[in-house]
């Protein structure tokens, strides 16, 4: 999977940082140290780390992850991805 959006939330810049969907590679959540939950409400699963973005962005460049883009999208920030 070549992309990838991670997304905090404005008021938690220091975390926690989503990472993934039921669909992420798990090799890769692992390796975030991701932890899989099912927001009540919510239908779908999402995978999410306590680290803050920064500290996300850091380990997904070491894997051959680069941004591509950034955008606010109400008081949700998103990181879309892409691995070279």
């Amino acid at each position: 999977m070549p992309y990838l959006l991670i997304s905090t939330q404005i008021r938690m810049e220091v975390g926690p940082t989503m990472v993934g969907d039921e669909h992420s590679d798990p090799n890769l959540m692992q390796f975030l140290g991701a932890t899989k939950r099912n927001m009540l409400g919510n239908h779908f699963w999402e995978y999410y780390v306590n680290d803050a973005p920064r500290i996300v962005l850091n380990k997904l460049e070491s894997c051959g992850y680069r941004v591509v883009s950034m955008t606010g999208v109400g008081q949700t920030l998103v990181w879309c991805l892409h691995k070279e």
